[in-house]
């Protein structure tokens, strides 16, 4: 097998852990992606003008309707996945995830028509996600 002679760095992404504490504990958002149909966080690049912190919480409005959160300073860990881009290329992405308290979801948001979201546990959540770093993230909870 012969190896690229260059290797990109991995790309960033940052991504929203939102939760609400409910009469059975607590409860995280997933969301399905639009290419695949699989459970996922809200997650994206970088913004310009935004912090990481910042542009998490513009993913969480934009994919999963977060209107309002509590949103914690620093990320509460991260996790790596491969990212298929349009040209076909597959790279190397590390995602930094900032947990969100939510306190106002709303029905009318941006991408509402392409995804479905879903309250679980974090549990159900860790069984429900495809990357090994993202149910470690859950089974932390």
């Amino acid at each position: 097998m012969v190896q690229p002679l260059l290797r990109r760095p991995p790309e960033c992404q940052v991504a929203a852990l939102c939760l609400r504490e409910g009469p059975r504990g607590s409860k995280v958002l997933l969301i399905t992606s639009r290419d695949t149909g699989r459970w996922v966080i809200p997650k994206g690049w970088l913004m310009e003008g935004k912090t990481a912190r910042e542009a998490a919480q513009a993913e969480a409005w934009e994919e999963a309707g977060v209107q309002a959160a509590n949103v914690e300073a620093d990320p509460i860990g991260s996790y790596t996945y491969d990212k298929r881009l349009d040209d076909g290329y597959v790279t190397p992405v590390d995602v930094h995830v900032y947990k969100m308290v939510v306190t106002d979801l709303v029905d009318i948001f941006p991408e509402a028509r392409e995804r479905t979201r879903k309250w679980v546990s974090p549990a159900e959540a860790a069984e429900m996600v495809e990357e090994p770093g993202l149910q470690a993230l859950f089974q932390g909870l």
